[in-house]
C-alpha cells in the first residue's frame, strides 16, 4: 500500500472515532498545515519522474478531496450534535436578535500563490523560500547589478543601515542565489514571496508579491523558456490558446533579456486573455547571465538556463478583475468578503475557481 493510501486510511479511521471539534481541527492541521502530511506529499511532486507524476498527482488530489469531504461531514455532524444538545438543555428566547457571524476567506494573493505553485510543481519545479531582509550581495552584486545601477538608489530600495549592507529585498531573485550557493546543478525552482520597493500608486505598492522562476541545466535554451511560460499562462488563465510575444529588454542578471506580452481584448468592460489584437505586458525573463552563474560557483561553460519574474498581485488583478493594487492591503472585510475564497470550496487542482 502506498504512503498516501496509508495516510488516508489512518485519518479516515481517526474521523470515525468519538472526537470533539478541537480534535477534528487538529487533524486538519496535521494533514493540510504548512508541514502537514498531505502538504508534504504535494511537495514531492517535483522530484517524481515525469511518467509517474500525473498518476501520483491524480491519486493525491483524489485522496485529498476524500479526506476533506470526510472532515467537513464530521464537523457538520458535531455541529448538529451540539445544536441538539442545546435544544434539549437550554431555553432559547426566540425574540432575541441573532448573533452576527463572520466567516473568514482566503486572500486573493494567497490563493494565487497556491495556484502558481500547483501549476509549476506539475512540471517539475520545487518551491524555495528566503528571508525578506537580505544582504546587498545576494540582492544586487551576485545578480550582476553594478554599484551605479539605478535600482540601488535610495528612492527605490529600503536600506536598513547607513552602510547599505542590509535591505528589504527588492525582488525574490536572491532566493535563486541562495539556492545555487547551497547546492549543485541542475536547479528547477520557483520562489514566491514578499518584495519591497519605495513606490505607491494605483498599480504599485511599497510591499508587493513576486514569483521568481529559475531552471539551470545543460543545454537549456530560450525555447524551453518560451514553452514553460506558454504552458503556465494558459493554465493560469484557463485558456486553450494564448498569443504571446517576446520584446527585447535589459536586466542585469539575464542576457538576452525580454519582456513578455500576451494578447487580449476588452469585451463588455472585461479583459479577455488569449484573444484580440491588444497586447499586455505580464512579466520579464531571459537567459541567466554567465556572470551570475560564476558568482554562485556554477560553470557557465557547462550549464546555462533561464529565469523569469512575475508580479503575483498583478496576476490576481488580471484574473479576478481587481482594479486597484492598494486594496490588497487595506484590510477591508467587505472587499475580502467579495474577492476572497472560501477555503472549503477551493478545488484541489486550484483551477476553475469562482467566488
Amino acid at each position: 500500500m502506498s504512503d498516501i493510501k496509508k495516510i488516508k486510511e489512518e485519518f479516515i479511521n481517526k474521523l470515525k472515532q468519538d472526537l470533539d471539534l478541537n480534535s477534528v481541527n487538529q487533524i486538519k492541521t496535521d494533514l493540510f498545515g504548512k508541514n502537514g502530511k498531505i502538504s508534504n506529499e504535494f511537495k514531492k511532486l517535483g522530484s517524481i519522474a515525469v511518467e509517474e507524476r500525473k498518476k501520483f498527482a491524480s491519486e493525491l488530489n483524489s485522496i485529498k478531496d476524500e479526506i476533506q469531504t470526510a472532515i467537513s461531514k464530521k464537523i457538520q455532524d458535531l455541529e448538529i450534535i451540539e445544536i441538539n444538545s442545546k435544544l434539549q438543555n437550554e431555553k432559547i428566547d426566540v425574540t432575541l436578535p441573532e448573533r452576527s457571524f463572520n466567516q473568514g476567506k482566503i486572500h486573493p494573493v494567497s490563493q494565487v500563490i497556491d495556484e502558481i505553485s500547483s501549476i509549476f510543481s506539475e512540471i517539475g519545479f520545487n518551491v524555495e523560500e528566503g528571508p525578506d531582509v537580505e544582504n546587498e550581495y545576494n540582492n544586487f552584486t551576485a545578480l550582476n547589478t553594478p554599484d551605479n545601477h539605478p535600482a540601488r538608489d535610495m528612492h527605490d530600495t529600503f536600506y536598513l543601515d547607513n552602510n547599505k549592507e542590509y535591505l528589504l529585498r527588492t525582488h525574490t531573485s536572491p532566493v535563486q542565489v541562495r539556492t545555487m550557493l547551497k547546492g549543485k546543478p541542475p536547479f528547477k525552482i520557483i520562489a514566491p514571496g514578499r518584495t519591497y520597493r519605495s513606490d505607491s500608486d494605483q498599480t504599485h505598492s511599497p510591499m508587493f508579491h513576486q514569483v521568481e522562476g529559475l531552471h539551470i541545466d545543460k543545454n537549456i535554451n530560450m525555447g524551453h523558456l518560451k514553452g514553460c511560460l506558454n504552458y503556465f499562462i494558459k493554465e493560469f488563465f484557463e485558456v486553450n490558446k494564448i498569443k504571446m510575444r517576446f520584446r527585447p529588454s535589459h536586466f542585469p542578471f539575464t542576457e538576452p533579456s525580454a519582456e513578455v506580452d500576451i494578447g487580449y481584448k476588452i469585451k463588455d468592460g472585461k479583459i479577455i486573455i488569449g484573444e484580440g489584437d491588444k497586447w499586455l505586458e505580464i512579466l520579464g525573463c531571459g537567459m541567466v547571465h554567465p556572470n551570475v552563474l560564476k558568482n554562485v560557483k556554477v560553470d557557465p561553460s557547462k550549464y546555462q538556463g533561464y529565469a523569469f519574474g512575475i508580479g503575483i498581485d498583478r496576476l490576481a488583478m488580471l484574473k479576478y478583475g481587481i482594479n486597484d493594487l492598494r486594496s490588497f492591503f487595506e484590510t477591508d472585510y467587505r472587499w475580502l468578503n467579495h474577492f476572497g475564497f472560501d477555503p472549503l470550496d477551493v478545488p484541489s487542482s486550484y483551477r476553475g475557481l469562482s467566488r
